[in-house]
């Protein structure tokens, strides 16, 4: 009778379980998760089920403390913002109409990281804004935690959750055709058993220059560290928090020089030497420079200071975790549970606290009394949490999924310290971007060695904040398990390695994501296949990228990563696809695509004659002589081959000896030279008015691209592209292993577009 009892007791009474059916589950509401969820919704999927295990949408902007958005670029030797498009862009239009409206004025911030910012508890209103007017579609259910993965076979049919209220014993089920991880550590994925990546690759794994050749004992857990990100307010008044049980000032030894304060207005722009300080570096809102009400000066802090080193945890946390699970101080933390990871959490908020106390105290004594000391500033309570911190951590690094084809260093990057065009332009991008590979101070360092004393982060290996990328793209194929179905990866849970998510973790960049995800979703629950299809499919692939570029609803996303290409712009589709396709080349020595410059008779030629070979009735090359057709094209020029294709493949007449390759073209000459080779003309360009003017770039991609809509496309044959053992192009690198599968010679230019 006793055991039965006990039996009893240990069996909530009162078990509320609820079943839901979805056409597309997403686990996690960060920015990625809330842009799939839109463009899902847009593209017309009537069933989208949004489980978050807080209450707060959106991600880096709110949640997790970084409002200041750090989304910087070099151009021409200068630091600079990358460009905004898609989804992002229409936030960062409502996170300027909100300043407008509180602050008058866009950019109320003057921070050294980046000109954009958003107060944490305005950001969670403005994406509840943005998913509103889809109620209809997008259920948001909030409060929960995944505890089980439910497959059949290898496919993801949904997932079980459990409240985070430990006091409720409330279950949901919810079943779904497609289920999307944007969950903070990737917990879907891994408990569905697909594959996953945590902690550094081996470079023996992907053949990373910068890749570790072994781990070392705990070296499986190092990652990007997780930071606390406080934000604190101006008071004008002594408000120094209480000191954490564990301070030392030794712990910050390091930062001893770093000004915590300078007198800077913003001006010379982002990273300019003259606002370097931690009070500047995430300003949040400067009042003093913007006459701006009392009270209203903002700061985020987001030091290397106050990160938390993910690997050789401090002894308390580490006996801890040792008594919930023999072992679990040395997991990675996406392997840990979530009650595991909170007492992680639990040190890195002590961690960020202690980092406040110090600049109020401290730091405060060694620079003297001035009005906008930390000493003065307190711990904001926008977040409505009793510690006065972010709900979660900055998480820069997490699960990784096992793709179909995973991102790495070596595809980022040039051969040259210059920031260009990376070394790989993926055939099945689905965004650009760039952001160097920044991984803060990776492990830590003890005082004596004695994991017992205080201890600052410190570099390890090649891990460190000095290395770029270049504009690339990221691959369709990123975002599709290497065998599981029914499962999207997004958020950071993506195809990449752990170098190549130090570059591609920003706002924007997950955004983006988002948008490509619920775009793949979306297409694949319409035609009842799986994303896998959709990715080794180049008409679906097309598809997804016409979408992407065209936009729903809203701004297109840059795909090639043009610095001056922007989606209000009526050439943005045709420059993107173009490019993309291999059909207009980018110029290898700027990121500029120059819409205005007009178009020479050599670079019209080089365009017409890979179109040519891009539409479906196309011709083979033809045999090019030993000597030059024309005395002005020289047998080194790298467009003599298409220009004398061209000539071959049209209804030319009788030439002259030269060809004039450098001279400008007007619009009539595109005209003719449309009709002789027997492609769509438009009478826009032989229209007297404009016949006689000089034809730009944005003018001429545009005509390109509209001769391709009426004539379609030849695209791969999908059948076995990504199918293993298979080697598309002849060069040695399996399908499966090739980010550029259609290309032999690797010059990011499709075989069948490359003259030989």
């Amino acid at each position: 009778m006793k055991r039965l009892l006990s039996l009893l007791l240990a069996v909530p009474l009162f078990c509320k379980a609820e079943t839901i059916e979805a056409d597309l589950l997403i686990v996690g509401a960060d920015e990625s998760s809330c842009a799939a969820a839109i463009q899902a919704a847009r593209l017309g999927v009537p069933r989208i089920v949004l489980v978050n295990d807080i209450d707060w949408l959106g991600g880096q902007f709110c949640t997790q403390g970084i409002g200041p958005i750090d989304e910087w670029t070099i151009v021409n030797g200068k630091r600079t913002e990358f460009p905004i498009s898609g989804a992002f862009q229409e936030i960062i239009g409502l996170i300027h109409a909100h300043n407008r409206k509180t602050y008058g004025i866009a950019q109320p911030g003057n921070g050294w990281c980046g000109g954009n910012t958003i107060e944490p508890k305005a950001a969670a209103g403005l994406f509840e804004e943005w998913l509103a007017p889809y109620h209809s579609q997008i259920r948001i259910l909030r409060g929960w935690e995944t505890a089980q993965v439910l497959v059949e076979g290898d496919r993801v049919t949904g997932a079980e959750f459990l409240r985070t209220d430990p006091s409720d014993s409330s279950a949901l089920t919810v079943k779904a055709t497609l289920t999307v991880d944007s969950s903070d550590w990737g917990d879907v994925i891994r408990l569905s058993g697909a594959r996953y990546l945590a902690g550094p690759d081996l470079k023996s794994r992907f053949g990373e220059p910068s890749a570790p050749d072994a781990l070392d004992p705990g070296g499986n857990q190092e990652m990007n560290p997780l930071s606390w990100c406080p934000l604190v307010r101006e008071t004008g008044k002594d408000s120094t928090i209480p000191k954490p049980a564990r301070y030392d000032a030794r712990s910050f030894a390091d930062w001893q020089k770093a000004p915590p304060w300078v007198d800077w207005d913003g001006s010379g722009g982002i990273y300019n030497s003259a606002g370097w300080c931690i009070y500047t570096h995430r300003r949040m809102v400067d009042r003093h420079h913007f006459h701006l009400a009392p009270g209203t000066e903002a700061v985020i802090l987001n030091w290397p200071a106050q990160d938390y080193p993910l690997g050789t945890l401090p002894q308390q946390v580490t006996e801890a975790l040792e008594k919930t699970e023999a072992g679990a101080s040395l997991k990675n933390i996406v392997d840990m549970t979530p009650a595991q990871r909170r007492l992680i959490f639990a040190d890195a908020k002590e961690r960020a606290l202690e980092f406040v106390y110090w600049l109020q105290t401290a730091a405060h004594d060694r620079v003297g009394d001035f009005p906008q000391s930390f000493r003065y500033m307190r711990l904001a309570d926008d977040y409505g949490t009793a510690d006065h911190l972010p709900p979660k951590p900055y998480i820069r690094e997490g699960l990784r999924l096992e793709a179909l084809y995973v991102l790495r260093e070596q595809d980022v990057r040039t051969e040259v310290e210059k920031p260009l065009w990376a070394r790989v332009m993926v055939p099945d991008g689905v965004f650009g971007y760039q952001f160097n590979m920044d991984f803060h101070p990776t492990r830590r360092k003890f005082v004596n060695d004695d994991p017992t004393q205080p201890w600052q982060g410190k570099f390890f290996g090649t891990r460190n904040w000095n290395a770029h990328t270049d504009r690339a793209m990221f691959p369709l194929r990123g975002l599709v398990p290497v065998k599981t179905d029914g499962l999207l990866g997004c958020s950071k849970n993506i195809g990449v390695t752990s170098m190549v998510q130090s570059s591609l973790r920003l706002q924007g960049q997950m955004m983006h994501v988002g948008t490509a995800v619920g775009t793949v979703a979306a297409l694949a629950l319409r035609d009842g296949i799986q994303p896998r299809q959709i990715a080794s499919s180049f008409p679906h692939i097309r598809e997804v990228q016409r979408t992407l570029v065209r936009g729903t609803e809203g701004p297109g996303t840059l795909l090639w990563p043009w610095h001056d290409v922007r989606p209000d712009e009526l050439h943005f589709v045709a420059a993107n696809l173009l490019t993309m396709m291999g059909i207009w080349r980018a110029d290898p020595d700027n990121v500029f695509f120059k819409p205005d410059q007009v178009v020479t008779r050599g670079e019209l030629a080089s365009a017409l004659a890979r179109l040519c070979r891009a539409l479906p009735e196309a011709k083979d090359w033809p045999m090019v002589a030993g000597e030059p057709r024309f005395t002005d094209v020289p047998p080194t020029d790298p467009n003599r081959p298409y220009i004398e294709a061209m000539i071959a493949w049209g209804d030319f007449g009788p030439q002259l000896s030269t060809f004039q390759p450098n001279d400008p073209v007007p619009w009539s000459t595109l005209n003719r030279w449309l009709g002789a080779l027997h492609l769509p003309t438009f009478p826009s360009l032989a229209h007297p008015r404009h016949a006689s003017q000089p034809l730009n770039r944005a003018e001429c991609v545009d005509y390109l691209h509209r001769v391709l809509l009426q004539r379609g496309e030849s695209l791969p044959d999908s059948g076995s592209w990504l199918v293993a053992g298979q080697d598309e192009d002849g060069d040695g690198r399996g399908n499966l292993d090739d980010p550029l599968p259609f290309d032999r010679d690797n010059n990011n230019v499709p075989d069948r577009l490359q003259a030989p």
